[in-house]
């Protein structure tokens, strides 16, 4: 049977616009609080931001008469094009239906207002009035098109406002007002009441005072708009003098790039919408009319200057681990037994702590570290920069590639490098992804080197909200095989075969294989054989193929895949033993994590590593087994086991590449596995409904043997 049929697979954009669509789903869902729905929503709009800054910007570039397929699936990037302009466009207008038919009248329900500038009166009237000539007429500079005026270089996602102009006498003409960025795009409104909360928009002021702007014409008609570019960089490496400063230029490059969609309020004039298409060189189904404020994102001003606890999902506090606070202490314990950390559930606080003890404690000699998106505060980068100042040795891999926090990361290493610490960039031509930090102390019987990896990156901030692992450890046979990670990174020395970890792109592919490939001939064997998996996305054909084999062979697989998943379960003869779920929540759904039955001897791995092919050949990556029985039974029952049994936020994926919310069986309570680990964390007892065998869980019968489950892995009685 050929594998490599493209009716095997399910296009990666496709797949990632209903990845979309289910976070739309939970702006829908009355289940969710009021305020986190209008955040998921603007969660939404700044996706399809990236997703055409990024991904059809590119298969725009494709597109040619004779482009060939770009992935398994079989599709041509002009076949891709209009797939994904069919879906966009219909997504999109789901957008603005749940914000006009659903969000809009429940705030207004709770004396939460998003008012139209034309229907102000009385004081929120003098209010944006006195808005216009003290803060946003000065910094305004309106341009009506003509041969000595040429149509202004909008920026990529800038607000703009287009009118049709009346002159005295002769046609209509078109103007042009570009917003500058440092100015709000929703506007706090004065309180009517305690409990009533008024915004506006700065587009609607904007149009509200337009006959004053254009002074003279006629407004015949206007429209707020916003044309999204090519945000891709295209830096080449080999020839670039200094990393650092090609990607600086090359982010204001980015800010230019050619225009990929124009959005733009529904009810403008035709013409001016015609004019707009036409400048930025669009066919019409780029074109997307938004019914409401052109960038829904803005609507996250909302959900932040709402203080309505009772809106919002109810507080939780990460769980602090208590681990001693004086480096000798603390040390020993990390000799004595490994740490694994589950945030948000756990704090992000014990991460910092182990590097902020490592730059006050003077038997640390050195410390290296990988960054990958750190954002703007970084307490991370702070402690490096201690500690360099206490002249330990401090080397810091900082990705000045990392899509969207360039920036960031180009002010992080300046200021890294101006305090001592050595700052390099990586191998050329690979991203560094893997997160990783390494000490090396003095401890009274050697120089021991202390590590932590993790699947999520160094960021206290996201760390609130994206669900990741991380392991603490001395054990040497792993600090060991980090040191040889950092050395590969520095030196680019050789890759050796690792002793413990699958590295990308030299030991992970191939390890990957190996251990899919060992499920299968268990399976075959007649012992336990089983696998899940949990990742962001999964995408790779070669991988794919594999986890196709084993299904045939009847291993039982359960995937849990947050987004892209390229893979079509339920095909009869080939994927029956298949199940994919994809969970959207409260937090964003960040770790990877592998389980392997291994007839018996179960495995559990976790790392940086999607089974994407960027993942696996076009970056540096690392996955780390969890060998310590406690800890194993941990990752196994509070992650892997409890994503299979949720009913709450869980879809599974059909067969046809769509997704259905999978529903409690009957009389069983439907639990949601965030809320059940939030519980958790607080000691609460949490009741959990019965887990089916694997063999249950799927729809199809497999025409193969179906082999025992794998049990979940037990604690060594002591």
């Amino acid at each position: 049977m050929d594998l490599s049929n493209p009716e095997h697979y399910i296009n990666r954009e496709l797949s990632w616009l209903d990845f979309n669509g289910r976070v739309l789903e939970e702006a829908q869902d009355l289940g969710n609080p009021l305020l986190e729905r209008v955040k998921f929503l603007a969660i939404v709009a700044n996706n399809l931001d990236e997703f055409f800054e990024v991904r059809v910007a590119g298969l725009q570039q494709l597109n040619t008469d004779n482009s060939p397929a770009t992935g398994p699936d079989g599709l041509t990037p002009a076949q891709q094009l209009r797939q994904i302009a069919d879906k966009a466009h219909s997504l999109v207008h789901a957008q603005y239906r749940c914000w006009n038919e659903q969000l809009l009248p429940a705030l207004a329900a709770e004396r939460i207002h998003l008012w139209e500038a034309r229907r102000l009166k009385g004081e929120h009237l003098a209010f944006i009035k006195k808005y216009w000539h003290e803060e946003l007429e000065p910094v305004l500079t309106p341009i009506v098109i003509d041969p000595a005026h040429p149509f202004p270089r909008v920026l990529n996602k800038a607000l703009s406002i287009a009118a049709l102009l009346q002159p005295g006498r002769g046609q209509p003409v078109l103007g042009v007002v570009t917003v500058p960025r440092v100015l709000p795009r929703i506007l706090s409104l004065p309180p009517l009441s305690a409990d009533s909360y008024h915004f506006v928009s700065l587009a609607g002021i904007i149009n509200f005072h337009l006959g004053q702007l254009f002074n003279g014409y006629q407004v015949l008609g206007s429209a707020p708009f916003r044309v999204t570019r090519n945000s891709e960089l295209y830096v080449n490496e080999e020839e670039a003098d200094n990393l650092l400063e090609e990607i600086a230029q090359q982010l204001e490059n980015r800010r230019k790039g050619d225009a990929v969609r124009l959005e733009i309020e529904a009810g403008g004039p035709d013409q001016v919408v015609e004019l707009l298409r036409e400048e930025f060189e669009l066919d019409p189904e780029d074109l997307y009319l938004a019914d409401g404020p052109v960038n829904l994102n803005r609507v996250m001003t909302i959900f932040s200057e709402v203080k309505r606890p009772d809106l919002k999902y109810p507080a939780f506090s990460p769980v602090e681990r208590h681990l001693p606070k004086n480096p000798e202490s603390f040390f020993k314990a990390l000799r004595q037994r490994d740490v694994m950390l589950h945030h948000p559930y756990e704090s992000f606080s014990t991460v910092i702590d182990f590097i902020d003890m490592a730059a006050a404690d003077p038997k640390v000699l050195a410390i290296k570290q990988t960054l990958y998106r750190t954002g703007d505060d970084s307490q991370v980068v702070q402690a490096l920069i201690r500690a360099a100042e206490r002249n330990k040795e401090v080397t810091v891999l900082v990705e000045l590639k990392a899509r969207f926090d360039e920036a960031f990361n180009i002010a992080w290493a300046k200021q890294l490098e101006e305090s001592g610490v050595h700052v390099i960039y990586g191998l050329m031509g690979l991203k560094t992804h893997c997160k990783l930090s390494l000490l090396v102390r003095r401890d009274r019987d050697c120089l021991r080197r202390y590590a932590h990896l993790g699947t999520g990156n160094y960021n206290q901030s996201t760390a609130r909200f994206y669900t990741d692992l991380g392991l603490i450890t001395a054990r040497e046979d792993i600090t060991s095989d980090v040191a040889q990670v950092f050395n590969l990174l520095t030196a680019r020395s050789k890759a050796r075969e690792f002793e413990k970890l699958l590295v990308a792109p030299s030991t992970l592919m191939g390890g990957l294989l190996r251990l899919i490939e060992r499920e299968r001939q268990h399976a075959l064997a007649g012992k336990p054989a089983a696998i899940i998996a949990k990742m962001n996305g999964l995408m790779d054909p070669e991988i794919i193929r594999a986890l196709y084999r084993a299904s045939q062979a009847g291993v039982q697989l359960d995937l849990i895949v947050r987004g892209i998943c390229c893979l079509r379960p339920g095909l009869p003869g080939i994927s029956e033993n298949i199940r994919v779920v994809s969970i959207i929540g409260r937090y964003l759904e960040h770790s990877r994590a592998y389980f392997f039955a291994n007839a018996g001897h179960q495995e559990i791995w976790a790392g940086s590593a999607d089974w994407m092919n960027r993942n696996l050949r076009g970056r540096v990556e690392v996955i780390f087994p969890i060998e310590d029985p406690r800890l194993k039974e941990r990752a196994f029952c509070e992650l892997l086991e409890l994503c299979l049994r949720d009913r709450v936020k869980a879809r599974g994926l059909n067969t046809d590449g769509t997704y259905t919310r999978l529903q409690p069986a009957t009389g069983e309570v439907a639990l949601c596995m965030q809320d059940a680990l939030m519980d958790m964390a607080l000691g609460k007892k949490v009741v959990l409904p019965p887990l089916a065998p694997a063999a249950s869980r799927t729809k199809a019968k497999a025409k193969t043997k179906v082999k025992t489950a794998a049990k979940p892995p037990t604690r060594k009685k002591k």
